[in-house]
């Protein structure tokens, strides 16, 4: 028997049908025949164009898949590459976010030793001398003191926090996107170096999340935890650029706008 016609492809002609008959010439006995559009032409005239925009005619079908329209096009395709960049740039930012904040954490507890160390030189020597290694340690306090009131007005501890939320949220969000996308275009995944290294940066992004709680308590193993976790992250996600810049170069040279 006939090869059954493609539900997409059956729409169109019903829609081209309704186009030829609905706009057929009206004529009087006082009159040339013009042209007239009623509804049903107009309806059909919208019904070509939705289909145009959303579908690359045969591709899909011609391949025995299922035609997902705009969502496979190139368009969509290329919000996953997208996005993620901008999530690299977001990491590195969290990245630094986070070692100032653990900076200014940590730099009172280096003042307090060295403000102990200073005391301690300070004994030895007659009230009315001060040694040259007396002097040095004053001095790093004082620089310590600087710099501790610049982290302070730099409000990291907020930014750290804020980037590293939408990190969570937008980056496993893009995650999954770009594997269903994949899909949708090509009608399967590639298990690879992209697919992997993708699945482990969202693995990693979770993980260094759910530490958050511990160190809010002061667990210091969980802090280092969650700096070697999103240290690894970034390596990762680095590593694999190059075989998403692959892809995105085969986004442009089997997909069609939009």
């Amino acid at each position: 028997g006939a090869a059954p016609i493609p539900r997409r492809a059956a729409a169109r002609a019903v829609a081209e049908r309704r186009a030829r008959s609905s706009s057929a010439p009206q004529t009087s006995s006082h009159a040339a025949a013009v042209p007239m559009i009623t509804a049903d032409a107009a309806a059909a005239a919208f019904t070509l164009a939705a289909l145009d925009l959303l579908a690359t005619p045969g591709v899909a079908e011609a391949a025995g898949r299922e035609d997902y329209g705009i969502f496979a096009g190139r368009t969509v395709a290329l919000i996953h590459p997208a996005g993620l960049a901008l999530c690299f740039g977001a990491t590195l930012w969290a990245g630094y976010t986070g070692w100032q904040w653990r900076t200014l954490r940590t730099v009172g507890d280096d003042i307090k030793a060295l403000k102990a160390e200073a005391k301690a030189l300070k004994a030895e020597l007659p009230a009315d001398e001060e040694s040259a290694a007396y002097a040095s340690k004053q001095k790093e306090i004082d620089e310590l003191t600087v710099k501790r009131k610049e982290l302070a007005g730099g409000n990291y501890r907020d930014r750290h926090f804020n980037v590293g939320s939408i990190l969570l949220g937008g980056g496993i969000v893009l995650g999954v996107e770009g594997a269903l996308n994949t899909y949708m275009r090509v009608g399967k995944l590639f298990p690879g170096p992209h697919l992997f290294a993708g699945a482990g940066i969202v693995a990693l992004w979770a993980l260094a999340a759910a530490l958050v709680p511990a160190m809010q308590k002061g667990n210091d193993s969980a802090r280092n935890a969650h700096i070697a976790l999103n240290g690894a992250n970034v390596a990762l996600f680095a590593w694999q650029l190059p075989t998403g810049w692959e892809i995105v170069l085969k986004v442009f040279q089997f997909t069609e706008w939009p």
